[in-house]
């Protein structure tokens, strides 16, 4: 019974959500959260089971498939002019069609808190303790496209060295599938990426203030076959772009209480890294 109530309720505040941001009806069945912008590429809405005290607490997941897309890192400190942009510029200056943040940064307002690398260039050179890091770019078709390194699980001097780019972060799920954030009283809005059971690539946006740890366990709990995840921004940096599927999405985050701000939507900060996604060539 709480399932299939939980169920009705995602559906009926999906479709809610859905009509806010244009899409029809038509275009989300009523047996699933998802709606399809392309092939391969599906946009989830899933209320939280637990409430935030204040938003709409609703998680939003873009589902992306590494057969359809590829994943590309974006650094400011790459570029002649060395300028951060927002989400949705670092899509529309590089032709992508989706952005979230790659990491968090350094006060130098460039750097990334670990090691981030992609091709020849290298944004911090620095393996720190951190035991996740989202691989991508294969230098070898006897690999998955993308995966996630847990260093406590994985060899990460042997898979290191089959991909192109590399973007260490803090990591929220363990091999195991537990949540290994500990509790903490601060709220704030997360940014994070995730890699489901089928090697689909999650990124996940949550404007609602949770604890990262509650968050955690929310997103175990709903259908998006999650296996690993890591924590890539939070507060009002914290952001999600989306431009398929006919519609252009900017998803951002803001303040704990007090200072939660609820008109701060419609403007995105710039960031210096993000990571991006591409289509195929030939798709």
């Amino acid at each position: 019974m709480r399932q299939g109530r939980y169920r009705f309720f995602s559906t009926l505040v999906s479709g809610i959500i859905l009509l806010q941001m244009g899409v029809g009806a038509a275009a989300a069945p009523l047996d699933q959260s998802w709606i399809q912008l392309e092939p391969g590429l599906e946009l989830g809405l899933f209320p939280s089971p637990r409430p935030a005290p204040v938003g709409d607490s609703v998680i939003r997941v873009l589902r992306i498939d590494p057969e359809w897309f590829e994943l590309r890192l974006l650094n400011a400190s790459a570029t002649k002019d060395k300028r951060p942009l927002t989400g949705k510029q670092w899509c529309e200056r590089y032709r992508c069609i989706a952005a979230i943040n790659a990491s968090m940064f350094q006060t130098d307002l460039s750097t990334s808190i670990s090691l981030m690398r992609s091709g020849e260039h290298v944004n911090n050179p620095r393996l720190t303790r951190d035991r996740a890091i989202l691989a991508f770019g294969r230098l070898s078709s006897n690999v998955p496209p993308v995966t996630m390194i847990d260093r406590d699980c994985d060899d990460f001097a042997e898979w290191s060295n089959k991909y192109a780019t590399l973007v260490q972060s803090i990591r929220m799920i363990s091999c195991k599938g537990k949540n290994v954030w500990a509790q903490q009283p601060q709220r704030w809005s997360t940014a994070a990426v995730g890699t489901d059971r089928r090697g689909r690539v999650l990124f996940i946006h949550v404007r609602s203030p949770f604890t990262t740890h509650d968050l955690v366990n929310i997103l175990l709990e709903l259908p998006l076959e999650l296996a690993r995840a890591m924590y890539v921004e939070g507060g009002p940096e914290a952001q999600l772009y989306v431009g398929a599927g006919g519609r252009s999405e900017e998803f951002v985050g803001t303040y704990d209480l007090p200072f939660y701000d609820s008109d701060s939507g419609d403007r995105p900060r710039p960031v210096p890294n993000v990571i991006a996604v591409t289509r195929k060539q030939g798709r």
